[in-house]
């Protein structure tokens, strides 16, 4: 899966994809806490930065892990031309192995559809977070339509909220928040945005 993201890297910012990001980033926004300017923020499978370069400014410091090498290179840049000094990356792949960093709010934005073992995931992910630590999974609701060998058609967000609450997470919440035509592989779908915190 790597492989297919860095050859996507130098293509992947197109105007959907931005207008995507757009529409992710307000809806994690109304729900981010009050006070961040004291706070890190992982955004784990982070790729390009679409979703979380432009709350760097709302951070003590913004790190986005990703295990594409191309995808960062092209994050590094966009970090370097826009000055954002408390921004930086760092190629890692969590289900392999874990990063040493931790974080006190951690973005996983699309990124759990392309991993094989949700309930695993989760519980690595848990361990990316501070204590009191709040996660943000935006990803598809469960959609029959979509098959796919490598990729999940999307989530049961109850099943997920359960996974969730097993892997240490608390006060879990998810709901959908936005509709969209040819969304999800060239079919329409919705796209759920859940939250934990880990006490």
């Amino acid at each position: 899966m790597t492989d297919i993201f860095n050859h996507l890297a130098n293509h992947y910012d197109t105007p959907e994809r931005l207008a995507l990001a757009k529409i992710i980033r307000k809806e994690i926004e109304k729900n981010l806490p009050e006070q961040t300017l004291d706070k890190t923020i992982i955004d784990y499978g982070g790729g390009t930065g679409l979703v979380s370069l432009p709350f760097a400014k709302r951070f003590k410091e913004l790190t986005i892990v990703d295990s594409a090498e191309s995808m960062l290179a092209i994050t590094d840049q966009k970090i370097k031309t826009l000055a954002i000094p408390n921004a930086h990356t760092l190629q890692a792949d969590a289900s392999q192995q874990l990063p040493k960093i931790k974080a006190d709010v951690l973005l996983v934005t699309l990124v759990l559809l392309h991993i094989p073992e949700t309930e695993t995931i989760l519980t690595k992910l848990f361990q990316l977070l501070n204590d009191h630590g709040q996660l943000f999974i935006v990803d598809f609701n469960k959609n029959d339509q979509i098959e796919h060998p490598k990729v999940h058609n999307g989530f049961d967000q109850v099943i997920l909220s359960e996974q969730l609450t097993q892997a240490g997470f608390q006060s879990v919440s998810s709901y959908t928040f936005y509709h969209g035509s040819k969304l999800f592989m060239k079919k329409d779908a919705s796209l759920f945005l859940a939250t934990g915190i880990k006490r």
